[in-house]
């Protein structure tokens, strides 16, 4: 009997199968070491950022002025996924975002993008071309927001911001990985010349000629060299000539003469203006716990480290923190990597956890410390030298790849297990000594290690050639599941057989094992023996199979309907962030007053440890609107936090009750998106967009109309939307706006000039920038406006005076009237078109997969022809994704089929294996929907894992039964007889993976509901798989072995045989 089986090479030569797993092993633990760390792989598409500035304009004409003619141009460029834009008036400021599609290399997209612009510049109003148009790419996701506070209140925010831009922003800007930084508004040094109004009129000054005399007198000149070549032999010096150019201080600009009289009398500036170093622009300021502050953001790099660049932004931050003045401090808000550390750590620890379970489950099965030893020097081996793969492919160590290693930990027992299994049981069942055990072992199952190896990969593969951003995650996955599962093929077929070889001891015939393990062999064997007859019970009808098999499919219809979709599920990351939404035109100085209540009310919170405001911010848009104040909440470490009420879903619902404690305002929390940078908060974004010739009132009814619909209720008060949580119409009409009616006809009678009268009024009630001048090396500019007091009223009109075509002054209020309106503060484009932002979160138990569906149906319900609803952020892309995952299942299905097919040489024979495959879907579906989980792209990758580890179970049955069929058994005998004997090798491999992702369903700490949903469905999928499926694969694989016998019109040609060795429980 020994002498059939001849020791394969490995057998022969130990050292060579102990070499190349050692090989394996120093690789990967190199690779280990130079991997990148990051929470996601590239998931965030490519943005490139258009901003232009047009003081003292309104939100509508930078948007039709301005931004319309640069998007036109821009619109269209290579890979572009979508635009949109925001043209604030508060702040006179316009930015376009422009998205491209995964994969974009971003330095062409800024190269094709500031092409187009350029190419619109010509288009512009001057005003806009003198500031100039800057085109920056930067990934959208935040990787640190930072705050400098005065403690004692010594300083004020222009010092602290200006000190901030010196001594921090260029800092940093220069740190590896760093895309951008920036502030908080735009508070930098300007000179402001703060004009009198009623003393220009007293001395007969009109608002041009105090700016041509700044202009005139602040300037920089090149007054020439004198002896410079060519000059005569005799010249023996050359001299520089310099003079007094750009001024310096405020006093110096208080000296610039505006007028001389003819007794050289000097009216000068200092005489009908008041003059400052002020800052720049006052519409957005910031709080940190309450007292003043200026608050910045770190960008990241596309394509960077997350982590190695928070790591040195953190340290390059220390450093500055040496040379802060005193009463200056500063605090890092949020940093978004805490929580990829934190959950990278929590998923290593489980990963320990699963090779610790698998280890035990393989004890008590083998009973033997030396068997067991086996898969333990295996396992690890497979898993570290996966690292080399990822290396050479590029990947990082991120969430996505250390889930696919808890799952493959699993998944390479198997391998050693399957192995280690029959050479046990050749060594009790038939007395041979370990060698020729292995050998005869080796040459049963090294098919089905091959097969198994072909078929994890054959599921995983194909997966790995999806588009966008499903195809990124999914393709992390099965790169990593498959280089592992290909390198426990090779380590089984090398290094197990050489180490049961030498590990091994042949059994003593009066060996008794322990008294546990006979306790335990009792069970089993009970277990073995009601596992067979069921399977009887079940072959021996097709009707009963057939009845079971088709509520079994129902079921699975009913769940796909019933278990809700979605992207990623939501986490707790440490902190939240939120918005105060004031009524429209409310001044800046109440929502400061509401802030400051928010704020009192998040520090009084025990998960909460410290909070920053910024008041006059929308964050969602990053436009400055006077009504809106944006907050930022940190919350104690993951450790510190007990019970679900601590947790940050938890303080954003306790957030929404503010709104209640003060009656200015309505405020909104939110948790950060699942996926940094895919949208600005977490729920789902997107744009009601007006296509016809529609006015923006109409725009904004027809979005209002939407959100009535999407909250309505049904006759019996029940949500006619039960999947939309909450949605929100940021687009409003509201803001209070003075139109300026001016009557050309008596201006041409008075000999007054229109853009006389509007210059007049923009240095007054807007900011004129004059030019510039020098301070600390750097260059800011000169900023002229009205004293407040001029500025506060309509009345303030009556101040405005403007002189005519024969050198009288004519007040404004003589050629203009004020007229009472409504307008917006900010308009927003969406894809070239005026379109109005929603926001919006998916009530609680639905997912936002369900959410968007919704609002589809309420947008269709009520809005016309020529408005529509798009989404943006993460809401688009997991529209992009949900279209892929069906025939990324299908294919797994076929590749399975086509390479066991190649294997058994049989078209139906694979059916067989595949009829496992349902199950394991029936598992994780009914796992998930009791556990209140979602369909999301976890659960698609626990799918495809589940697909080829149902099969793999079938493969040991069905290989076996083929076998034994071909010996001269019946059909039913080698049926049974193959339950019975892989029984306890599937039980094992499958306990060992069961075991193996209980510690992903059952985590806490940071990225925990990632791990739920993965874990719950391999789990489920795998409990069906193999307790309910394995009872159906004897039935499938005896009728389609005889149906394809009855296609071919043969019979059985073993029917009612046995062997005489056969257990009776077989026949």
């Amino acid at each position: 009997m020994a002498a059939s089986a001849k020791p394969n090479l490995f057998l022969r030569r130990p050292v060579l199968s102990a070499v190349i797993s050692i090989v394996i092993t120093l690789v990967g633990a190199l690779a280990m070491k130079a991997l990148p760390i990051a929470q996601y792989p590239d998931l965030v598409p490519p943005t490139v950022n258009v901003s232009v500035s047009y003081p003292g304009a309104s939100a509508e004409t930078i948007a039709g002025t301005v931004l319309a003619p640069l998007e036109v141009n821009i619109n269209g460029v290579e890979n572009m996924l979508y635009m949109t834009s925001t043209a604030a008036s508060g702040s006179g400021l316009g930015s376009i975002s422009v998205y491209f599609a995964l994969g974009t290399n971003p330095d062409m997209a800024l190269v094709n993008v500031n092409n187009k612009v350029n190419l619109a510049q010509t288009l512009l109003p001057e005003e806009v071309r003198r500031q100039g148009v800057a085109v920056v790419k930067r990934s959208p996701a935040m990787l640190q927001a930072f705050s400098y506070y005065s403690p004692d209140g010594r300083y004020d925010e222009v010092y602290i911001h200006n000190w901030m831009q010196i001594n921090v922003v260029d800092e940093l800007k220069r740190v590896p990985g760093v895309g951008d930084c920036s502030i908080f508004g735009s508070m930098s040094y300007a000179m402001r010349i703060w004009l009198q109004p009623d003393k220009l009129a007293k001395y007969g000054l009109s608002v041009g000629e105090v700016a041509q005399a700044i202009q005139d007198q602040n300037s920089q000149f090149a007054p020439g060299r004198l002896g410079d070549m060519p000059s005569p032999a005799s010249i023996q010096l050359t001299w520089q000539i310099d003079t007094e150019g750009r001024l310096i201080t405020p006093e110096q600009f208080g000296e610039i003469i505006i007028r001389a009289g003819e007794d050289s009398a000097m009216l000068r500036l200092k005489d009908v203006a008041r003059i400052e170093l002020g800052g720049q622009d006052y519409s957005v300021s910031s709080r940190f716990n309450g007292v003043p502050a200026r608050m910045g953001a770190v960008y990241l790099l596309p394509g960077a480290n997350a982590i190695a660049t928070g790591e040195r932004v953190t340290a390059r931050l220390k450093e500055i923190a040496k040379t802060l003045p005193d009463g200056l401090s500063y605090r890092i808000v949020v940093d978004t990597n805490d929580f990829v550390i934190e959950s990278i750590k929590e998923v290593i620890s489980t990963l320990v956890e699963a090779m610790i379970l698998v280890f035990i489950v393989v004890y008590v099965f083998l009973q033997n410390w030396r068997a067991t030893l086996i898969p333990c020097i295996a396992v690890p081996v497979s898993i570290i030298g996966t690292f080399a793969g990822m290396y050479a492919l590029g990947y990082s160590i991120n969430t996505l790849t250390l889930f696919g290693m808890v799952l493959a930990i699993g998944i390479v027992v198997d391998d050693a297990i399957v192995v280690l299994e029959n050479v046990e049981r050749i060594m009790s069942s038939e007395h041979l000594p370990p060698k020729e055990a292995t050998a005869k072992a080796m040459n049963e199952v090294t098919a089905p290690v091959i097969a198994i190896v072909l078929v994890l990969c054959a599921v995983f593969v194909p997966v790995s050639f999806m588009g966008g951003l499903a195809g990124q995650m999914y393709r992390q996955f099965a790169i990593t599941i498959s280089v592992s599962v290909v390198l426990s093929g090779i380590v089984a077929l090398t290094l197990t057989p050489s180490l049961c070889a030498l590990l091994l001891k042949s059994h003593a015939h009066d060996y008794t094992p322990p008294r546990a393990f006979v306790w335990f062999n009792y069970a089993f064997g009970r277990v073995t023996h009601r596992y067979l007859r069921t399977v009887r019970f079940i072959k021996d009808s097709s009707l009963r199979a057939m009845t079971l098999f088709g509520l079994m499919v129902v079921a699975i219809v009913w769940l796909l309907k019933v278990v809700p979709g979605g992207l990623v599920p939501n986490e707790d990351q440490g902190y939240i962030m939120g918005m105060a939404i004031l009524a429209d035109g409310a001044s800046q100085h109440r929502t400061t007053a509401v802030t400051e209540v928010l704020s009192g009310f998040v520090l009084k919170q025990p998960s909460a440890s410290h909070v920053a405001t910024i008041n006059g911010l929308d964050i969602t848009s990053i436009s400055v609107k006077s009504n809106y104040g944006t907050f930022f909440a940190t919350l104690n470490p993951w450790g510190e936090r007990k019970g679900e009420d601590e947790s940050a879903e938890a303080l954003t619902k306790k957030v929404m009750a503010v709104t209640m404690m003060q009656p200015e305002a309505v405020v909104l929390g939110f948790t950060p998106p699942p996926i940094s940078g895919m949208s600005t908060t977490g729920g789902f974004e997107g744009y009601i967009q007006m296509r016809g010739d529609g006015t923006i009132y109409e725009l904004e009814a027809n979005a209002n109309k939407m959100v009535a619909e999407a909250m309505s209720k049904n006759a019996d008060g029940t949500p006619r939307y039960p999947a939309i949580g909450n949605v929100q119409n940021l687009f409003s009409t509201g803001a209070p706006q003075l139109y300026a009616n001016l009557d050309r006809e008596r201006c041409k009678d008075m000999g007054v000039s229109v853009s006389d009268v509007f210059s007049a009024m923009g240095a007054t009630f807007g900011t004129t920038y004059v030019n510039d001048f020098n301070y600390m090396g750097r260059t800011f500019q000169v900023r002229m406006q009205s004293e407040a007091a001029y500025r506060m009223l309509p009345e303030s009109l009556n101040d405005v005076f403007v002189r005519n075509n024969k050198g009288e002054m004519i007040p404004l209020t003589a050629v203009m009237t004020l007229e009472r309106r409504t307008a917006p503060q900010v308009m927003e484009r969406y894809n070239v078109f005026p379109a109005a932002h929603i926001l919006g979160n998916p009530a609680s138990g639905y997912s936002s997969g369900q959410a968007l569906d919704a609002m589809e149906q309420a947008a269709n319900a009520v809005l016309p022809n020529d408005f529509s609803l798009g989404w943006v952020g993460s809401a688009l892309q997991e529209k992009l994704a949900s279209a892929d995952t069906t025939i990324i299942f299908v294919l797994a299905l076929v590749m399975v089929f086509l390479i066991l097919a190649a294997q058994y040489e049989s078209w139906s024979l694979p059916l067989a294996v595949l009829t496992a495959v349902p199950f394991g879907v029936f598992g994780a579906l009914a796992a998930t929907w009791f556990r209140d989980l979602a369909n999301d792209v976890y659960f698609q990758v626990a799918l495809v894992t589940l697909v080829g580890l149902a099969a793999k179970n079938a493969i040991l049955i069905v290989e076996f039964a083929v076998e034994s069929w071909r010996d001269g058994r019946s059909l039913d005998v080698a049926a049974m007889r193959a339950s019975r004997l892989r029984f306890r090798p599937i039980v094992m491999t499958s306990l060992a993976f069961i075991l193996g992702c209980v510690p992903l369903a059952i985590s806490s700490g940071a990225g925990a509901n990632s791990r739920h949903a993965i874990g719950t469905a391999v789990i489920g999928g795998m409990l069906a798989a193999t307790c309910i499926a394995t009872l159906f694969v004897p039935y499938f694989f005896k009728t389609i072995m005889q149906l394809s016998l009855k296609l071919q019109g043969k019979k059985d040609p073993n029917e009612g045989k046995s062997r005489y060795d056969d257990d009776p429980e077989d026949i």
